[in-house]
């Protein structure tokens, strides 16, 4: 389980976050959908340890991560795979090498073709990033992140940028992830087309705190003004 625990954080004097409080339960997708700006990401990051909070915490499975050392964090992240909103792949490295830089860092030497395969690449193993289009950079990082099998996938942003053919693409191959491994995952989006595909629960971070976490039933049919003006897409 992973427990956003009254999660505080503010850059130069701003408030960004101001009392995140959620919970994923185990093998379920959360979704955090929110406007640009609002912190979805910021809050993500303070899964792995990227951020620290100003107060509050990540608890993963009973670890608040704020407090773990080096060897405790080191431990939690490979347990954690993460896909950046850019892939963040290196463009002086092959498919195959970016997908096994985890890998190697941990003395293995199986897993990439495995994970390439579950991503619909596995012809793509000797190109470089600079061949690729935007959904293949996306699913190399999806790759990269399953590559070693892990219990938690956060993804940031995973469809933003791409046309609406090539994130549908995206979004099954998370479907398919999530299904494959049975791993638990949270969604970082404001594509409500994507969340509605993805999701087990979808929670809306609005003004630094979750303004409502529900099923997409009750978050379609909702009364709160804030949240139907996102999901629906109207100008304030």
């Amino acid at each position: 389980m992973i427990q956003f625990a009254d999660l505080h954080k503010a850059f130069d004097g701003k408030t960004v976050l101001a009392g995140v409080t959620l919970d994923v339960q185990d093998g379920e997708t959360m979704v955090i959908i929110g406007y640009s700006g609002t912190g979805k990401s910021v809050a993500l990051k303070h899964v792995v340890g990227l951020l620290q909070p100003d107060a509050g915490d990540v608890i993963v499975d009973g670890r608040a991560v704020s407090t773990l050392d080096r060897a405790g964090l080191y431990g939690l992240r490979r347990e954690i795979g993460f896909v950046f909103q850019f892939a963040a792949l290196f463009d002086s490295l092959s498919v195959a090498d970016n997908v096994a830089l985890g890998l190697r860092r941990r003395g293995l030497s199986e897993g990439v073709q495995g994970a390439l395969a579950l991503v619909d690449l596995t012809d793509a193993e000797v190109r470089m990033p600079a061949e690729l289009s935007g959904g293949m950079r996306k699913r190399v990082g999806i790759a990269r992140a399953i590559a070693l099998r892990p219990r938690y996938l956060l993804y940031d942003e995973p469809t933003t940028g791409l046309d609406p053919v090539t994130a549908a693409v995206i979004d099954q191959l998370m479907v398919r992830t999530r299904e494959h491994l049975g791993v638990t995952g949270i969604v970082v989006t404001h594509d409500m087309r994507s969340a509605y595909t993805v999701r087990d629960r979808i929670a809306m971070l609005y003004e630094g705190r979750i303004r409502q976490v529900a099923p997409v039933a009750e978050v379609q049919q909702t009364g709160d003004p804030v949240v139907r003006q996102f999901i629906e897409g109207r100008p304030g």
